[in-house]
């Protein structure tokens, strides 16, 4: 019999695991992957910003950020981090003036964000293109970490509290009676409370308790060049729009490559991981116009992943359905940066010992919102 049983160990299951060990609460974390982390996780590119416009969301990736910060100097493990800040540039006084009006909220929120120039970003981006360059935004306490090496580091600390993870177990049936019964391919386990925490199939473990989870995965594809010498430190995020895609960010990893993704326009329905021949020349021309020095760096390798999307563009969190049935699902791409934050909120709500920030956060991110409108830098 366990205290709580969690759906998925990858960049929320693991974090909240971790925080729920902590609090000597008895956990056990059943994953069909054969270790952490080999859904989503480790297809994500690593970014973590509090640079949202959605205070809740600025609130968990500032936890978030306190825990990939701290990491090394806490526990010894070197996960990759390296705060190289983020900007979001503008080349249009449409987006200009779209960030621009983000900062007041967002600075209110706590986080440390501020409006540069183009004098300025062509400091923190050296040789980025000057022609059209209104500004930018720019948060130097934003970074980057690897997500394996901080699943995987996740993952030790709770099971040094005592966390029990079980890998290649697929669940196939939830039952609610006294308690819950999870069952799986291999055997059935007893727990108070469950957490849904599965990702892009966070939809169907919600159906096994009869709640209609509204997350819907659409696929992202990203790729990583050779290392190279340093020659620039923040995330990029250009949020303009043009035939065939939204926006895209890239960014120089801690051993020197350069990581890139895009977001297709239309979205990319499902969840097949098969790599396109489409992806590369579209994202490589759009990086190239924008920053001429990525021109003749050799790319090692693409892949594709899936963003567990949600109608607004924000994550669903908190009680759902059935008395001590939790949910932490539709993160829309961004589970990795949030999943630690989200894993504390969580572990004070299964524990009865929840925040006056977490309880807007919870109240935010509840099942029952409308969805309307969209999150403007999902």
């Amino acid at each position: 019999m366990y205290e709580v049983i969690i759906i998925g160990a990858g960049s929320v299951g693991t974090p909240t695991a971790m925080s729920l060990s902590e609090r000597g609460i008895k956990t056990l974390v059943i994953d069909s992957g054969n270790s952490a982390g080999q859904g989503n996780n480790k297809c994500a590119i690593g970014g973590i910003r509090a640079t949202h416009s959605d205070p809740a969301k600025v609130a968990l990736s500032l936890h978030s950020l306190k825990t990939f910060s701290t990491w090394k100097e806490k526990f010894g493990d070197d996960i990759g981090w390296f705060m190289g800040g983020y900007t979001f540039v503008a080349y249009t006084e449409e987006v200009s003036k779209a960030l621009q009006s983000m900062i007041p909220a967002q600075q209110k929120a706590g986080l440390n964000i501020k409006w540069c120039d183009s004098d300025q970003i062509r400091e923190l981006v050296p040789g980025i293109k000057a022609e059209g360059l209104l500004g930018g935004t720019f948060s130097p306490e934003d970074g980057s970490a690897s997500p394996m090496e901080s699943c995987y580091a996740f993952q030790r600390q709770a099971v040094k509290h005592g966390a029990e993870f079980h890998f290649g177990e697929t669940v196939t049936a939830i039952r609610k009676n006294e308690n819950f019964t999870v069952v799986t391919d291999k055997g059935e386990y007893t727990a108070s409370k469950v957490i849904n925490c599965a990702g892009s199939f966070g939809k169907e473990v919600g159906d096994m308790v009869g709640i209609d989870l509204p997350v819907y995965p659409d696929k992202h594809e990203a790729g990583i060049t050779e290392p190279v010498q340093r020659f620039f430190n923040p995330m990029v995020v250009d949020i303009s729009k043009i035939a065939g895609s939204a926006n895209y960010y890239f960014y120089q990893y801690s051993t020197g490559q350069i990581v890139f993704c895009i977001t297709p326009d239309p979205p990319l329905l499902g969840t097949d991981t098969e790599e396109t021949s489409t992806f590369l020349p579209q994202v490589s021309s759009r990086m190239v116009n924008l920053y001429p020095r990525l021109g003749n760096i050799k790319v090692r390798r693409t892949w594709k992943g899936c963003y567990p999307q949600t109608p607004d563009g924000t994550p669903i969190l908190g009680q759902a359905g059935p008395d001590g049935y939790f949910v932490a699902v539709g993160m829309c791409g961004q589970g990795f940066m949030l999943g630690p934050g989200v894993g504390e909120v969580m572990a004070r709500l299964v524990d009865g010992k929840s925040t006056e920030e977490d309880e807007m956060v919870l109240n935010a991110m509840r099942l029952d919102r409308e969805f309307s409108g969209t999150e403007t830098l999902k």
